[in-house]
Order: C-alpha cells, then sequence, then structure tokens
C-alpha cells in the first residue's frame, strides 16, 4: 500500500493485520447487481481494501433508487448505475481498480464473464432465471460464491441472517430458486451461503409513481426484470437491503481473514 491508503485503511490494518490488508488489496471480486443490496456490498468492499472489482449492472439511477441505492441521489438521476457508483468508490480509494460493465446477466450475455478469473463471486441479482443461472455458472468455477436473496417487504433487521442455500427457510425467492433446479435437474456445484430474511410484510401502499418514465435505461433494456420499470413493484427499506450487502462483504472479507491466519500458522 501507498502512503495514502496506509492512512486510509490505518484502522482496518490495525485490527486485521498488515498480512490480511496485502491479501485484501490482491483479490479480484465480481459483483453482479448493484442496486439496494449491491450498492452496499461495493461500499463494505473498498471501505476494507478491495481494490480490484468488478460492478455489472445493465439499469440506469432513478428518482425511485434515491431510498435505498448508495449511489442513488438527485444529482446522480439518470446516470449509468454502475459508472455513478464507480465514480463514488474511486473517491474512497483512487487507487482502486473499478471495472464497470454495463450489462445484463443472462444466458446470452453469460459467455462474455471468465468468472474462474476471479477470487469472489456475488450475486445481487433481482430476476429469478438470471439468478438460477449465476448459480450454476459460479459454482461451477473456481470463485468462492455469495448469494443475497430478496430483501424487499422486510423492516426488522434482527431477521437478516446467513444460511447455506438448501437450508434457507420463510424466503420465497430462495424456495423459488430451489423449485426451479429441481424442475431442470440442474443443481448448483457445491454449497454456498446465502444472505436472507424470512419475514414477509405485505406492501401497505400505493405506487406514487406507477410506470418509472424517468429510469433513463436504455431503450432496448427497459422491458428486462432489472429495470425499474418491470411491473412486479414491493417496497423496500434502506436499512434492511444495506444490512443486506455489508454481510456480503463482510462475509468475503472474514473469508479472506481467516484463510490468511490458516496460511500464517501452517
Amino acid at each position: 500500500m501507498n502512503k495514502l491508503e496506509k492512512a486510509i485503511f490505518n484502522r482496518t490494518e490495525l485490527l486485521l493485520g498488515a498480512d490480511v490488508m496485502q491479501a485484501l488489496s490482491e483479490v479480484r471480486v465480481i459483483l453482479f447487481g448493484v442496486g439496494g443490496v449491491g450498492s452496499w456490498c461495493a461500499e463494505g468492499l473498498v471501505r476494507s481494501g478491495v481494490k480490484h472489482l468488478t460492478i455489472v449492472d445493465s439499469d440506469r439511477v432513478s428518482i425511485t433508487n434515491v431510498n435505498r441505492q448508495l449511489m442513488a441521489t438527485t444529482k446522480t438521476v439518470g446516470q449509468v448505475k454502475v459508472e455513478a457508483l464507480k465514480n463514488h468508490l474511486l473517491e474512497i480509494n483512487p487507487n482502486a481498480e473499478i471495472e464497470a460493465i454495463q450489462a445484463i446477466y443472462c444466458e446470452d450475455t453469460a459467455d462474455r464473464f471468465d468468472l474462474d478469473s476471479y477470487d469472489y463471486v456475488v450475486d445481487a441479482v433481482d430476476s429469478l432465471k438470471d439468478k438460477a443461472l449465476l448459480i450454476l455458472k459460479a459454482t461451477a468455477s473456481r470463485a468462492k460464491f455469495y448469494c443475497s436473496l430478496g430483501a424487499a417487504l422486510k423492516t426488522n433487521p434482527l431477521k437478516v441472517q446467513v444460511a447455506e442455500f438448501w437450508d434457507v427457510r420463510g424466503c420465497p425467492l430462495g424456495a423459488a430458486l430451489r423449485k426451479k433446479m429441481k424442475r431442470a435437474g440442474t443443481f448448483p456445484a457445491h454449497k454456498f451461503l446465502c444472505v436472507y430474511d424470512d419475514e414477509v410484510l405485505e406492501n401497505r401502499g400505493a405506487d406514487s409513481v406507477g410506470k418509472v418514465e424517468d429510469c433513463f435505461g436504455d431503450p432496448a433494456l427497459l422491458n428486462h426484470d432489472w429495470s425499474t420499470s418491470k411491473a412486479q413493484i414491493n417496497g423496500t427499506t434502506v436499512h434492511i437491503t444495506a444490512i443486506f450487502g455489508m454481510t456480503l462483504s463482510g462475509l468475503i472479507i472474514d473469508d479472506i481473514y481467516h484463510r490468511v491466519l490458516l496460511n500464517a500458522n501452517c
């Protein structure tokens, strides 16, 4: 680390040690989806010393993102999400190598991403079909994989938890993914941890914006599940999405920490 980074990460290095900080600076992470969960995950990673981060999302910042997405402000509405987030992350560590890719992860684009070239793959995708595909591809790679399940329709922070995918209970998205995989007869190559919450509330208000005319997305992408113009809209709060995202980043940091300690004691 240079002088600036030494100062930025002084408190983190004090706790974790120089060897862990070195490992954090060397790992390569790819994060799919930088919305309410993914943007906070990226924040946690870069503020902890991760320098090589690829962020992938197809959308642009909508006014309805401002309540929960880290890079979404009234000044960034209309900007490409990954570019707005990249600019923010580089204000934290100007020496970080942030690759911003405006794309949807789906069957047509999956081959663009060499998941074996990363140490960690993080899934913060909304679409059921695309999430299922990413799970299969990521668990078949050499990278360690972490997944976020549904963060909408929740208010109780004490209910956010981590469990292995097949042990998740009370999460409709987790159940839908398992059902889809069983029907297709395709399963993850190995077990992996998920961040989830078994609270399921109902929307009490009305969508005052309706079809989001100001999402400014690429016209070719507006009807995709990742777009804010999708038909099914559920209420979401920032304290829940931020906990989900920070938990994902924390799982990676903790894994690196214990891996370095294990190697040091060998």
